[in-house]
């Protein structure tokens, strides 16, 4: 497959497994800075069985060699048989994909699997000829959608580099909120409560006296301190909150351990036990300048324990690591007065079907200037102190 490129144009391969393509190779173009592009973790989702042709996750992930045979770009990519696990929701795509007698699946994602976290979706070697790269990259995701009968193309968190190159490749823009925490240089956590209004801060304060009352014990544990029995629980949590969520968790018991095996340097598992019974974890993934939490999960009933082993032992943890922000998943407007605040998320769609494409551009206007909208009015009711 080949794509417009200055000079020789790259090669562009399609991979059915990660694992065909070295992890130094994938690596060099993925860097260092975000988790979740990383080889070992998109093996470990691959390898456990999670993202497979059997879940609806069929990799068809995109490697470009230049002329020496050099990997110079690639892409996380998978032919999709549902919409589940994607976090930007077009179930009403479908069903009016459907309505007009086609057929919304398969499609193709450019995404990582169950991952609602923005980070680089097409990934260029540094000093390789970025833009030229990601144009291939979108030119041939687009020749493979044609090629598998696949109605759309969508690029789901990209940042926000990569989803210009999708504009300016004719994909659709769409945007999105998170709640992130950011910075400002504090010292130590109660600097950052300082910086918060007085009703704020003394909610928080609240909350962080009512779980040291609940006597638990809790820890945060990275690298080698983890070991093959937090995984185990941490699964347990992970399955207990699938249950009562959305009835079938995407994650096996094996992809726990591998990102164990792998990735534990990167792991911040934040763990709260009642004698030496867990009761409580949340999992987060430590990138450059960020740390990201992914899963959580509880048994029993411990009040505001969700909000310290989340969001405020998360913030603790940057700030005393010197990170820019955290990362708290998708949703929750709650995450607001405890102060998280909203930024915009991304993504990018186009249609084998022109017709269809164009009535959903129409769409799409309106909903972003929704979301503009929101976002000013949301960061306006943001919890710091005004002035």
């Amino acid at each position: 497959m080949q794509s417009p490129y200055t000079h020789t144009p790259p090669v562009v391969k399609v991979l059915s497994a990660i694992e065909q393509v070295p992890a130094r190779d994938w690596d060099a173009c993925a860097g260092t800075d975000n988790p979740f592009v990383a080889h070992a973790f998109l093996s470990a989702l691959e390898e456990s069985g999670s993202a497979t042709a059997e879940t609806g996750w069929a990799p068809r992930h995109l490697v470009a060699e230049d002329a020496d045979g050099r990997v110079v770009a690639c892409a996380p990519l998978y032919l999709k048989s549902h919409s589940f696990g994607e976090y930007v929701f077009d179930w009403a795509w479908a069903d009016a994909y459907r309505r007009l007698g086609g057929d919304y699946y398969p499609k193709l994602q450019c995404a990582v699997p169950f991952t609602p976290v923005t980070g680089p979706r097409l990934l260029v070697r540094p000093g390789a000829p970025a833009a030229d790269l990601r144009g291939a990259l979108l030119a041939a995701m687009q020749e493979l959608a044609r090629r598998q009968r696949a109605s759309s193309l969508h690029v789901t968190f990209p940042t926000a580099e990569d989803w210009h190159a999708c504009r300016a490749a004719g994909l659709l823009p769409r945007l999105g909120e998170q709640y992130h925490w950011h910075n400002r240089g504090y010292a130590r956590f109660d600097d950052f409560l300082a910086a918060l209004s007085s009703r704020k801060r003394r909610n928080m304060r609240r909350e962080r006296e009512r779980v040291a009352a609940l006597d638990l014990t809790i820890e945060t544990l990275r690298g080698a301190d983890l070991r093959p029995e937090h995984w185990d629980a941490m699964y347990g949590f992970y399955r207990d909150t699938g249950d009562r969520k959305w009835g079938r968790p995407y994650l096996s018991h094996d992809f726990f351990h591998l990102l164990g095996e792998r990735m534990a340097g990167r792991v911040v598992l934040m763990l709260a036990r009642d004698g030496t019974r867990p009761v409580a974890a949340a999992l987060n993934l430590l990138g450059e300048d960020a740390l990201f939490g992914r899963y959580w999960g509880v048994r029993g009933h411990h009040p505001f324990l969700h909000f310290e082993l989340c969001y405020y032992r998360a913030i603790d943890f940057a700030i005393t690591h010197g990170l820019a922000r955290v990362e708290a998943g998708a949703q929750g407007e709650h995450k607001l007065p405890r102060g998280y605040e909203p930024v915009p998320t991304y993504s990018a769609h186009w249609f084998a079907d022109a017709t269809f494409g164009a009535l959903l551009a129409r769409h799409l206007r309106d909903e972003r200037s929704m979301v503009e909208h929101d976002l000013a009015e949301l960061a306006a009711l943001g919890p710091y102190r005004k002035g």
